[in-house]
C-alpha cells in the first residue's frame, strides 16, 4: 500500500483468504478478495448465507484475522496481529453498530455510550461530556439515566449508534442494523446512518435487504467467497 493511499483509502483488502480445515477438506470463506473503500464512502455489503459476507465483516472488524493476504486499517497493516493489537485496534479506529444493540442492560444511557471511552482511558467527567453531547446527536439527550430495558428498539439502536460514535472511529461497521426494528423505525435509523457518512465517516454495512442497501452509495455482493458484483 503506498503511502498516499492511506489518507483516500482508509480499509483496503489485497489478495484475502480465509480458509476453515473441515477433517480433510478446505472451505474457503474468502477466496482472494481484493477491495478498496474510499474515505467517507458508505457500502453494503449483500449474498446469500455462507457466501463470505460475514467473515469479511468479521475480519474488517479486526475480530478475526485473514489465513493470508493483508488487510490495511488507515494505513496500519493489522491482518497478523496477535489478539491484544486487534483490540486495540478494534478500540482505537473502529465503531460497531449490531443487530441485537448489545448494550449492556445494567448501565444507563450515558453508561453504556461512554463504555469505549472507558477502554480508551478517558476520565470521568470527559466521557460523561462525550455521552451527553452524542446523546444529543441521536435525538436522546432526555434519555440519558434511562436503561436499556426502558427504551424502545429503535432507541436502543440509536444509543449503539451513539456510542459507536463516541470515539470518533475512521470506520463505521453496521451488522444488519435494522435487522429488529419495524419499517418507519428502519428509515429512522438510515436516515441516521446517512447523515454520519455525509459528515465523512467511512460507512460499511451488511445487509440482506435490498431496500436497506440502497441507501448505501456502493454495493458489494458475495458469492462463493468472491467478491461476485462491486459497484
Amino acid at each position: 500500500m503506498r503511502k498516499n493511499d492511506k489518507a483516500e483509502y482508509p480499509v483496503v483488502f489485497e489478495d484475502l483468504y480465509k480458509i476453515y480445515k473441515m477433517g480433510d477438506e478446505e472451505v474457503r470463506a474468502l477466496d482472494g478478495v481484493t477491495a478498496r473503500f474510499e474515505k467517507g464512502s458508505f457500502w453494503a455489503i449483500m449474498g446469500a448465507s455462507g457466501s463470505g459476507k460475514s467473515t469479511m465483516l468479521n475480519i474488517l472488524g479486526c475480530l478475526d484475522r485473514p489465513t493470508s493476504g493483508a488487510y490495511f486499517l488507515d494505513g496500519h497493516d493489522v491482518s497478523a496481529l496477535d489478539d491484544d493489537a486487534l483490540s486495540e485496534m478494534r478500540l482505537k479506529y473502529i465503531g460497531f453498530i449490531f443487530q441485537s444493540f448489545n448494550l449492556i442492560p445494567q448501565l444507563t444511557v450515558a453508561e453504556n455510550i461512554a463504555l469505549p471511552l472507558y477502554y480508551q482511558g478517558v476520565d470521568e467527567g470527559g466521557s460523561e461530556e462525550i455521552a451527553a453531547r452524542f446523546a444529543s446527536v441521536v435525538g436522546l439527550e432526555h434519555r440519558l439515566r434511562h436503561k436499556p430495558s426502558e427504551l424502545s428498539g429503535g432507541q436502543q439502536q440509536r444509543v449503539a449508534i451513539a456510542r459507536a460514535l463516541a470515539t470518533d472511529p475512521v470506520l463505521l461497521l453496521a451488522d444488519e442494523p435494522t435487522g429488529n426494528l419495524d419499517s418507519q423505525t428502519s428509515i429512522e435509523i438510515m436516515d441516521m446512518l446517512v447523515g454520519m457518512n455525509k459528515l465523512g465517516k467511512t460507512v460499511i454495512m451488511v445487509t440482506h435487504e435490498a431496500s436497506i442497501a440502497d441507501y448505501a452509495q456502493h454495493r458489494i455482493v458475495m458469492k462463493d467467497g468472491r467478491i461476485d458484483q462491486m459497484e
